[in-house]
C-alpha cells in the first residue's frame, strides 16, 4: 500500500462527521461554490460550516480563494483518490485472506 493508514486516518475523521461529507458530495457533484452556499446544504450557521471547511482544508479535502467578500471553495481530489487507493489495497488483503482461509478449510 503506498498510502499509510496513519496517513488516511485524519482523512476518514474528517469524512466520518455528516455535515462535513455533504459539504464534500455537494463540491464533488456541484464544483466550487462560496460558503453561503454550503451553509445552506448542511443547514448549519455560517461559523460552523466555515469550521467544518477550515478542518476539511486542513486535512486537504478542500481549498479556498477569495473571491470578492466571500470564500469560493473547491475539492482537491488527490486527498480522495489516495484514500480509494488505500481502501482498495486493504480489500484486496482481506480478499486475500479469505482465500487463504478457503484454502485452509477445504484442504483440512
Amino acid at each position: 500500500m503506498s498510502t499509510s493508514a496513519v496517513e488516511t486516518a485524519p482523512l476518514f475523521d474528517a469524512l466520518g462527521d455528516p455535515n462535513r461529507l455533504r459539504i464534500i458530495t455537494r463540491l464533488c457533484d456541484g464544483g466550487p461554490c462560496s460558503t453561503t452556499k454550503i451553509t445552506a446544504v448542511v443547514s448549519v450557521s455560517r461559523q460552523a460550516a466555515t469550521k467544518h471547511l477550515l478542518l476539511l482544508e486542513a486535512v486537504g479535502l478542500v481549498s479556498s480563494q477569495r473571491h470578492g467578500r466571500e470564500r469560493i471553495w473547491r475539492v482537491q481530489p488527490k486527498p480522495l483518490t489516495d484514500a480509494s487507493e488505500f481502501l482498495n489495497a486493504l480489500s484486496q488483503k482481506w480478499d486475500n485472506a479469505i482465500d487463504r482461509l478457503r484454502t485452509y478449510v477445504e484442504d483440512n
